[in-house]
């Protein structure tokens, strides 16, 4: 078996001029869409890309997200994400990403993510296949060696603030 990276890196990403608002900055938005980019670089590393609909007709779909702002990106900034898995169960599987700006280095952004294994005939949650989910098992013994970001579980609230 091949080794498993620890974390998943995605790299090549650059902010682009449409991504950028009246601030000046990399705007909310696209923040989502270079994650999900990410996420696909890797996606195939995993066994979730898009060979999985191809192989299976399965998919999967986001359930819930949650974004982090760290510091400002502007235009022309190399990215450099991250992909931990966090957890999973037979029907979901739960990351969290990192964005840095690659040469730089320091932390502009998280997302963690909730994602649900599609049977997509019938378009519903359904349990991944056995072999999937030992892959996944192998993943998440590789990443239970990482440090687990503060973001992660983070809830929005008041007293959370940092202003």
């Amino acid at each position: 078996m091949l080794p498993i990276d620890a974390p998943f890196v995605a790299e090549g990403l650059v902010v682009r001029p449409e991504w950028i608002d009246y601030n000046g900055h990399m705007n909310i938005a696209y923040y989502v869409k270079a994650f999900d980019e990410a996420f696909e670089q890797v996606s195939a590393s995993i066994g979730i890309g898009a060979e999985l609909l191809e192989r299976a007709n399965a998919s999967t779909f986001t359930a819930e997200l949650h974004l982090t702002y760290q510091r400002e990106l502007h235009e022309g900034d190399p990215l450099r994400v991250t992909m931990q898995l966090l957890g999973h169960d037979a029907k979901r599987m739960h990351f969290l990403e990192c964005m840095y700006h690659a040469r730089e280095g320091y932390l502009a952004a998280t997302s963690e993510w909730m994602l649900l294994y599609i049977d997509m005939n019938q378009r519903k949650v359904t349990a991944m296949p056995e072999a999937m989910q030992r892959h996944l098992a192998r993943v998440l013994d590789a990443h239970a060696k990482l440090p687990i970001p503060p973001e992660a579980g983070r809830a929005i609230a008041l007293k959370n603030r940092r202003l």
